[in-house]
């Protein structure tokens, strides 16, 4: 069974975070599986968690009145989930559910925030880390809404 560890290192997303930093992330995660239609978290709820997702798919939505869950987003290897735990008050903006068999490094967010609080240097990174993940995000928003507009059926 691959440790946290070991999927850490091995993850382009943290290729620019040393050795000692990626391990001090490890000693803060478990990895998890997840069947096709779990639930990971709801809008709203605490921001206590985030995940790097290994293998599978999950999908990012958001709650709609009165239809119900909206997809907005799909993650897959080497992606984050869960942005929203660096900003107090540390709630999910969205809601998340596996749609596929899903491995994913899960990290405490808690812990890794006094990671980062004792390392700057850490801190800076994975700061750059969400604020790369988050203008993907961006980009592929604008990207379904430029085609949704485009075609509007």
């Amino acid at each position: 069974m691959t440790t946290p560890a070991a999927s850490l290192d091995s993850l382009p997303l943290l290729a620019n975070l040393s050795h000692t930093q990626r391990a001090a992330i490890a000693g803060v995660s478990r990895i998890e599986t997840f069947e096709p239609g779990t639930r990971m978290f709801d809008e709203g709820g605490l921001a206590d968690q985030c995940w790097v997702v290994l293998s599978g798919c999950v999908m990012l939505d958001a709650f709609v009145p009165p239809g119900g869950h909206v997809v907005l987003q799909s993650i897959g290897p080497g992606e984050l989930i869960g942005l929203s735990w660096l900003v107090p008050p540390y709630r999910w903006h969205f809601g998340a559910t596996a749609v596929s068999p899903t491995r994913a490094v899960v990290v405490d967010t808690a812990a890794l925030r006094a990671l980062a609080n004792d390392d700057p240097a850490l801190g800076y990174q994975l700061a750059l880390i969400l604020i790369e993940a988050l203008v993907n995000r961006l980009q592929a928003t604008r990207i379904r809404l430029l085609d949704l507009y485009r075609n509007p059926s």
